[in-house]
């Protein structure tokens, strides 16, 4: 089995999040939180940092450790398990404007109850359960 270690940071303002718009592994666009791997040497932190920076063209700083999701899936016929670290941040700069536009087709803030209708994975849904607690 892979293993694989990913990060992803939660921007929750005003009482809305922001989602992008990213394609699964069977190609579907699908809405969800910025996450990726970790590079070599990265800290999961970084991580998070980096690739909201890079999905959404917002810098950010990490407000707080929100929470870690746990699951395994199938990839070109091999079973991997992803450990993803997510972390609520604040964005400090940056203009909105993605920086992988062949990787994130669209972004929205959401309030709370309409981000949960439109996310598809579990690990996300439970994302917004947690902010609901914020």
């Amino acid at each position: 089995m892979d293993k694989e270690h990913s990060a992803g940071g939660i921007i929750f303002e005003g009482g809305n999040v922001l989602l992008i718009l990213a394609r699964n592994l069977k190609g579907e666009k699908v809405w969800t939180f910025p996450k990726g791997h970790l590079e070599p040497g990265e800290t999961p932190e970084q991580a998070a940092v980096r690739e909201v920076a890079e999905e959404t063209g917002w810098a950010c700083e990490i407000k707080s450790d929100l929470c870690r999701a746990e699951y395994s899936f199938i990839r070109d016929g091999r079973q991997v398990h992803k450990d993803v670290r997510w972390f609520l941040v604040k964005r400090v700069g940056g203009n909105g404007v993605p920086a992988t536009p062949d990787e994130v087709f669209g972004m929205k803030w959401l309030p709370l109850a309409e981000a949960g209708r439109e996310l598809v994975y579990r690990s996300d849904q439970e994302i917004v359960e947690l902010l609901r607690k914020i």
